[in-house]
């Protein structure tokens, strides 16, 4: 478990650096949507990685950050070299989103570009790693950057309303944001929110995986991902194995509730959905959630959805609006 006094230090940590981001309700569907698209870098990811990254001493800054990401992650921890004056070198799949890759490289990382998606981004990082001395900045495998992911239950919590029941729904990937959220959510009456939390009565947490790349939904279910089978996704920030003997498998199987998997078809309709009933320009990492609920897969309400980043290639989303309509 995620020590919660890791998590009042996060909000601490953070404060000057991260957005507070939007909460909305919508009465018609019975929905919480929480606006991490509206982060200072259009993702939550921002926040795990200032948090590591600021945890981290003067010499193990000195040695340079070296990370894998499909795009957001990686922008997180390159803006937080920048702050911390700190170089940072991303290994990204080939095939990432371009608007990710230059998003990076204008916030000073550098890039270096593997063939294959984001599982031989994250080996080619950790070798890379290993060989060079440089400081690893796991994109969720690591405490500070689960902690620092946990800061925004701590936000939601503040910011609704006395519920005496509800569903939350996280995207997951590599398991970062989930295993935050369920460490805030089951903190016992020690934690500085614990008054908060009861206002929150009975959570139920749901993980929402692309069925394009269901690797935690295998390890949640049946222990074992070597038959989860990879293939291109909208949820590209999803997408890939979870490192072998990650922290966040262990906790996301015994803190999360349940978790499910969506179509690319249903991604692609909650893309469009988000703009034209909110006016919100989400990627599809974040449309996993409003799928789940548009899709009729969790029906329980009211629900209150992670909508995680809106960093998607401007080309793609609006094809997808069109196709959509």
């Amino acid at each position: 478990m995620i020590p919660h006094e890791w998590l009042d230090e996060a909000r601490q940590r953070l404060a000057p650096h991260i957005r507070r981001t939007p909460l909305s309700y919508d009465a018609l569907y019975d929905l919480y949507l929480k606006w991490e698209n509206r982060q200072l870098s259009g993702s939550f990811k921002l926040r795990g990685a200032f948090n590591k990254v600021l945890s981290l001493q003067l010499w193990e800054r000195q040695r340079g950050l070296v990370t894998a990401s499909a795009g957001n992650h990686g922008l997180g921890v390159a803006l937080a070299g920048r702050t911390c004056q700190a170089q940072v070198t991303v290994f990204a799949s080939a095939e990432a989103a371009k608007v990710k890759l230059e998003a990076m490289r204008a916030a000073g990382a550098q890039l270096r570009l593997v063939p294959g998606g984001y599982t031989e981004a994250e080996r080619a990082g950790l070798a890379y790693a290993a060989a060079s001395g440089a400081t690893w900045v796991s994109p969720y495998n690591d405490g500070q950057v689960i902690a620092g992911q946990g800061t925004l239950a701590l936000e939601l919590l503040e910011q609704l309303p006395t519920l005496e029941r509800s569903t939350w729904i996280v995207p997951v990937g590599g398991g970062g944001l989930i295993s935050g959220i369920s460490a805030c959510l089951k903190a016992g009456e020690e934690a500085s929110w614990a008054p908060t939390l009861r206002k929150a009565g009975r959570v139920r947490l749901i993980g929402i995986q692309s069925s394009a790349s269901p690797c935690m939904h295998h390890l949640f279910h049946t222990g074992d991902q070597s038959q989860a089978i990879v293939q291109p996704s909208l949820a590209d920030g999803l997408s890939g194995e979870v490192e072998a003997g990650s922290l966040t498998i262990p906790l996301v199987k015994r803190l999360v509730d349940d978790m499910l998997l969506v179509s690319e078809a249903e991604i692609a309709s909650a893309i469009a959905f988000a703009w034209k009933h909110y006016q919100e320009r989400i990627e599809g990492s974040a449309a996993t959630a409003l799928a789940a609920v548009l899709s009729g897969l969790v029906s329980e309400k009211p629900c209150v959805l992670v909508i995680s980043g809106g960093n998607i290639d401007p080309e793609v989303h609006q094809r997808l609006v069109m196709e959509n309509a």
